[in-house]
């Protein structure tokens, strides 16, 4: 039974749209792009830092549980952005550690045609993949113990970003690598759990001002992942005396979501999504929570003279 509900957790991880091997997916990530598209690093100007925690599937057992943190930011001028992404995903006895650096360049538009930037970029790192059967029944891990497996990979993005609208297509994974092998139910032998499927992301959103203390922030997401359906989620956020945020999305097929923000002062910035799962899993979960912390500070020596965008 243990190697059965292992194999049915694996199974689970493997095909979450943007979870996993693959890059998390995130509710709140249409206010750090950074965990979806390279181009995004240095965006910000100033030195920005972001912590992202998610606890999918609360009370189901084994559930996802996510942590990423990113450092990102503008040099030259903003003309170049560098960062660098970390990632630590568990699910059951199954876990996937990650490192990305990020590069990115920009190139100003004309403001003849209403001006922005559009912005090249590139990842490369590792995933660390590991199962400790040793979690489960002793007797059933002990045969097998702790696999690990570490895989290579690198992905692109271009992004395009002004004062009202915002844009971006990534591909942050290229490489098929395998994922780990796993114990097939009878015992003894190894069998291969699959490949990393390449994951393809469109985003986009804008900016409108609907009157000196109200703006609506409207978004998407479109995923394609490959041999899987296409999702996408919609969201709407509004931003009231650009302090506070409060907005509603919906992610196809799987939940609703609830998004609150609150920009604490010029520096911190903090959220909170609340995900109601609307799929079978309903019936054992009690939901998905996620909090985010954002730190942003301006180096005199290297953002001088350059204006740096806010929160909103």
């Amino acid at each position: 039974m243990m190697r059965k509900f292992n194999l049915i957790l694996l199974l689970i991880w493997i095909a979450l749209p943007g979870y996993s091997q693959q890059r998390p997916l995130h509710s709140l990530y249409m206010f750090d792009p950074v965990t979806l598209n390279p181009a995004y690093v240095g965006t910000h100007v100033q030195l920005s830092g972001t912590a992202i925690y998610r606890n999918q599937w609360v009370n189901f057992p084994g559930a996802p549980k996510t942590f990423t943190a990113s450092v990102h930011s503008g040099f030259r001028k903003a003309r170049v952005g560098t960062g660098i992404l970390f990632g630590n995903d568990q699910i059951g006895v199954h876990s996937d550690q990650s490192v990305f650096g990020m590069y990115s360049y920009k190139i100003p538009l004309s403001q003849n045609k209403g001006g922005g930037v559009i912005s090249f970029g590139l990842q490369a790192g590792f995933n660390l993949l590991k199962s400790d059967f040793g979690m489960t029944n002793p007797r059933d891990g002990a045969e097998i113990g702790r696999l690990t497996k570490n895989n290579w990979n690198f992905g692109t993005g271009v992004f395009f970003r002004n004062k009202d609208i915002y844009a971006g297509f990534s591909v942050p994974y290229i490489v098929h690598n395998k994922v780990l092998e796993i114990l097939d139910e009878a015992g003894g032998t190894l069998i291969p759990a699959g490949k990393q499927q390449r994951y393809y992301y469109l985003m986009g959103g804008l900016t409108k001002k609907l009157s000196p203390q109200v703006k609506w922030m409207p978004s998407t997401l479109i995923r394609v992942q490959e041999n899987a359906p296409l999702t996408f989620d919609i969201n709407n956020m509004f931003i009231l005396h650009d302090v506070v945020g409060i907005g509603l999305s919906y992610r196809l097929n799987d939940s609703v979501i609830g998004l609150f923000e609150l920009q604490l002062n010029e520096n911190f910035h903090v959220g909170y999504a609340y995900d109601i799962t609307m799929s079978d899993i309903k019936l054992y979960s009690n939901g998905s929570h996620e909090i985010m912390i954002n730190y942003r500070i301006k180096i005199p020596k290297i953002h001088t003279g350059l204006e740096c965008p806010s929160y909103w």
